[in-house]
C-alpha cells in the first residue's frame, strides 16, 4: 500500500509540472487512479512545496473552468472538499476523469459525494460500465461505496450476453464473481456454460457459485448428460464433489463408484455417500482392491479411502502396500495406518530413505510422535550432505523434534549444507533451542555448538542461552 501511495505521490507532482495525464498514468488501471487519489493528498499534506499555491488553494479554487485535464485530475483529489465539489462539475466534459468521479462517490464529504454519483448515473453506459466495473467494485468495498456498485449493476443488466461475457475473463476474481452473480440472478446462462465455468474457473467463489446454479437450473430427470460429466471432470475437488453428490439426484448413483478412490478427500466422502444411499458398501469395495497389492490398478486414493472409512483391523491390509512398486502406494500406506494409529515406528522407519519425496514427507509425520525412540545417530547420518535433500529434511524434522543437544547437533551441522532452505531453517532451529530438563547441566559440547552458532545471537543472548545451559 506504501508503495502504491509513493507512485502516487509521483505522478501528482508529475501532473503539477504539466505532464499529460495519459502519459503520466495507466487510464485503463484501477490502481493508477486509487494511488493516485492517494498521492496527491499525500504530496499536500508533506511536500505542498511541488504543488504551487495549494498552501491557500488560491489557484484552483478561482476557475476550473479553463483547467486541463491533469489540473482537474488533481483538483477532483483535493484535499479541500470545496475543490473537489467544484471539480466534480467540471469533469463531465472530460471523460477520462470519469474514474475520479467514481472515487468521488464514495467521498466523505456530502455534496462532493452527491454532485459525484448524479454525474456518474449520467455519465455510465454499458460500454463505461464494463471499463469501469474492476474500479467501481474495487471502491464498492468502502463504507460509502454500495451507490457504485448498485448502479453497475443497473447498467450491466442492459448489456447483451456478449457484452457481458467480457467480464467472465477479466483477470480480478471480484469482477468475475460480479458478472456470474449477476448472469445468475438474470438466467443469462445455460447450465452447461455455467458448468463449463465451474470446472475452468481458477476462483473457489465463481466455482461454487457457477457449480450450484448449473444443478439448480437443471429439471428433475433432464439436461444432466450435457452437465454432469463437465463437473466429474473438473480439476477442482469442490467441483468434482457437486458433480458426485448430484449423480445420485440425476439417477446414476452406479456411476459413483470410481470417484471412491479420488485424489480428494471430499470427493471420496461424497462418493461413499453415493454409494451408501444406494445400499452399497464403501469399506468392502476399498478391502477388495487393496487385497491384491501388486495389482497395477490399485490407485493411492482407494488406500486412504479404507483408512477413511474401515477399522484398525484394516491395518493388515495396508501394511503389505508398503513394499510396493508405485511410490504413491507406498505414501499412501503410511497416511492410511496413521489414520487408523497403527503405525509401527520400526516396520516404517526404513522408508525414510525412500527415493521417493512424498513416501518420506508421509514416513517423517508418521514419526513424529515416536521421535523420541528413534536412534539418534541412525537419524544424524541421513543428515549428511550425501543423501537426499528430502531424506536429509525428514531425518532433521525427527532430530528437530527430539529437542535437546541431538536437535543443537544436528541444527549446527546442516550450516554447511547445500540446499539454502535447510540451511534456513537449521538456523531458525538453533535460534529457538533451550535445552531439555532431562539432560545435564554443564556439557562441553553445548557450549563448543553454540560458539558455532555466534553468527546469530547478540552477545546478550548467546550468554543468557550457555548461562541456561550450565
Amino acid at each position: 500500500m506504501l508503495e502504491e501511495v509513493e507512485d502516487g505521490a509521483a505522478a501528482a507532482i508529475r501532473l503539477a509540472g504539466g505532464a499529460p495525464l495519459r502519459r503520466t498514468l495507466d487510464v485503463a488501471d484501477p490502481a493508477d487512479w486509487l494511488a493516485l487519489d492517494a498521492g496527491v493528498r499525500e504530496v499536500a499534506w508533506h511536500r505542498s512545496q511541488f504543488l504551487p499555491g495549494w498552501e491557500h488553494s488560491t489557484p484552483l479554487r478561482a476557475d476550473l473552468t479553463q483547467a486541463d485535464e491533469s489540473l482537474l485530475a488533481l483538483a477532483l483529489c483535493h484535499r479541500d472538499g470545496r475543490i473537489r465539489q467544484k471539480a466534480v462539475r467540471q469533469s463531465a466534459r472530460h471523460p477520462v476523469l470519469l474514474p475520479l468521479v467514481v472515487i468521488r462517490c464514495a467521498d466523505w464529504v456530502c455534496p462532493v459525494r452527491e454532485h459525484a454519483r448524479r454525474l456518474l448515473r449520467e455519465a455510465l453506459n454499458v460500454d463505461s460500465a464494463l471499463y469501469l466495473a474492476p474500479l467501481i467494485l474495487r471502491v464498492g468495498r468502502r463504507s460509502r461505496g454500495a451507490f457504485g456498485v448498485d448502479v453497475l449493476g443497473q447498467v450491466l443488466r442492459q448489456a447483451s450476453h456478449g457484452q457481458l461475457s467480457a467480464l467472465f475473463t477479466d483477470p480480478d476474481r471480484t469482477v468475475r464473481r460480479f458478472a456470474y452473480r449477476l448472469a445468475i440472478e438474470d438466467r443469462r446462462l445455460r447450465p452447461a456454460e455455467l458448468a463449463r465455468a465451474a470446472a475452468g474457473d481458477q476462483d473457489t467463489v465463481v466455482q461454487d457459485l457457477c457449480a450450484t446454479a448449473a444443478l439448480t437450473a437443471l429439471g428433475d430427470e433432464e439436461g444432466y448428460e450435457d452437465v454432469l460429466p463437465l463437473l466429474l471432470s473438473a480439476r477442482n475437488p469442490r467441483v468434482r464433489s457437486t458433480g458426485v453428490t448430484a449423480l445420485r439426484r440425476a439417477g446414476w448413483s452406479e456411476r459413483a463408484e470410481p470417484f471412491l478412490s479420488d485424489r480428494s478427500a471430499i470427493v471420496r466422502a461424497c462418493a461413499r455417500y453415493v454409494v451408501r444411499q444406494r445400499g452399497g458398501d464403501p469399506a468392502a469395495w476399498y478391502r477388495e482392491r487393496c487385497t491384491a497389492p501388486n495389482g497395477p490398478e490399485l490407485p493411492p486414493g482407494a488406500i486412504i479411502g479404507l483408512a477413511e472409512c474401515g477399522n484398525r483391523a484394516d491395518a493388515g491390509l495396508l501394511r503389505p502396500l508398503l513394499a510396493h512398486s508405485a511410490a504413491g502406494v507406498r505414501a499412501g500406506a503410511v497416511a492410511g495406518l496413521r489414520a487408523l494409529d497403527c503405525v509401527d515406528a520400526k516396520q516404517i522407519r526404513p522408508l525414510l530413505d525412500d527415493p521417493a519425496a512424498k513416501v518420506v514427507r508421509e514416513t517423517t509425520t508418521a514419526l513424529l510422535p515416536s521421535a523420541k525412540e528413534l536412534p539418534a545417530d541412525w537419524l544424524l547420518k541421513r543428515t549428511s550432505s550425501q543423501r537426499p535433500r528430502h531424506v536429509r529434511v525428514g531425518a532433521f524434522r525427527l532430530l528437530d523434534a527430539r529437542g535437546g543437544i541431538v536437535a543443537l547437533r544436528a541444527a549446527v551441522g546442516l550450516f554447511e549444507d547445500p540446499d539454502v532452505k535447510l540451511r534456513t531453517w537449521a538456523a531458525q532451529s538453533v535460534q529457538r533451542w533451550h535445552p531439555s530438563p532431562d539432560e545435564r547441566r554443564g556439557n562441553a559440547e553445548v557450549g563448543e555448538l553454540l560458539d558455532r552458532s555466534r553468527h546469530l545471537f547478540s552477545d546478550y543472548m548467546l550468554h543468557r542461552l550457555k548461562w541456561e545451559a550450565g
